[in-house]
């Protein structure tokens, strides 16, 4: 493992098995994450992008150690300690859990509407016992709240006072207030309003370029991951299809089904030659996937050998990785 990679997963799978299933035969499983291999450098702001039901969200939380790992290994390395979240003890995992936060998506569900939001942030600094006494626990209330552009007097109200926008700051401050080093995000502007997310957005990346930290920042919507990320990973039915920095995605990308998310966001311009191109069908049940390629049932390019041999991950350059029999006669 390389010393800038702050998060490594190798062969990292998470399967959830069905309480009902047939009469016959093994209880169906759901395989929301499946053989992906995935590295996150220190100090990055790494996108990860694609449907819903795609599992990103469950990769995130694999990587926190809040989905169980079926197969695989996910490594935390920062210089400080090395964990195998596979391995990890129950005091380990403590430790683990001041290094490593999660930004849940829905700004009005995820804060209690009974505590101020001074014992909201300060929640975190309690529970594991990061601070002394009161005093130093206002303290850094104090001053996470002021990295995310809430004021003093916004600390002795509840949070149905607050708009969307500034809720999500308060999730933010309760993410940070323990000084992590790795940050899921996970769709932490898609219930906000797009002025509010552009807000929120440059926030994230002023707190990263600040504190130093490494984001993992999973979204649907690939005009905002080209705002904020320095790499991407575009994931299909719990398998990783492309991975590339961010510039080199969006002026060349490989895969079909990146081209066809790249195709969907929307132009100003209404004579556009870039029509989106159309997918057709739904995604497939993870419970039962397709063989061969997984994305040859909706792929306009897909040819008998996708409907037989999946591919695997190649380098189609340095940092550019595409699963796709057929890329280099698509480039063409």
């Amino acid at each position: 493992m390389s010393d800038d990679v702050l998060i490594s997963a190798r062969d990292l799978s998470v399967h959830y098995p069905l309480a009902k299933g047939g009469l016959f035969g093994p209880k169906p499983v759901v395989k929301a994450v499946e053989g992906v291999n995935l590295d996150i450098a220190k100090g990055s702001f790494f996108g990860l992008v694609g449907e819903s039901g795609s599992g990103k969200t469950t990769l995130g939380r694999a990587c926190l150690k809040a989905a169980p790992i079926t197969r695989g290994t996910v490594r935390y390395t920062d210089g400080d300690v090395d964990y195998s979240l596979t391995e990890i003890d129950n005091t380990q995992l403590k430790d683990y859990r001041t290094r490593s936060q999660l930004i849940f998506q829905d700004p009005y569900a995820a804060l209690s509407p009974r505590m101020t939001v001074r014992d909201i942030i300060a929640e975190p600094l309690e529970v594991m016992g990061l601070t002394n006494g009161r005093e130093e626990t206002d303290e850094r209330v104090r001053e996470i709240a002021a990295k995310c552009r809430l004021n003093l007097e916004h600390l002795r109200r509840f949070p149905h006072a607050f708009s969307g926008g500034q809720r999500q700051r308060i999730s933010i401050a309760r993410a940070l207030v323990s000084r992590p080093r790795f940050v899921v995000a996970d769709e932490s502007v898609a219930a906000l309003d797009v002025s509010i997310q552009a807000d929120v957005l440059n926030l994230l990346r002023d707190i990263q370029q600040e504190m130093g930290l490494t984001f993992l920042f999973i979204s649907h919507d690939l005009s905002v991951v080209a705002h904020v990320c320095d790499h991407v990973a575009v994931m299909y039915l719990g398998r990783l299809v492309e991975t590339a920095p961010t510039k080199d995605l969006f002026k060349a990308p490989r895969h079909p089904y990146t081209k066809a998310l790249l195709s969907a966001i929307p132009s100003l311009d209404p004579d556009d030659p870039n029509k989106a191109q159309k997918l057709e069908g739904e995604i497939p049940s993870p419970t039962n996937p397709p063989p061969g390629c997984k994305f040859q049932t909706r792929c306009p390019f897909a040819v008998d050998k996708c409907r037989v041999d999946e591919p695997k991950l190649e380098h189609s350059s340095t940092d550019h990785v595409v699963a796709c029999h057929r890329w280099q006669e698509l480039m063409e």
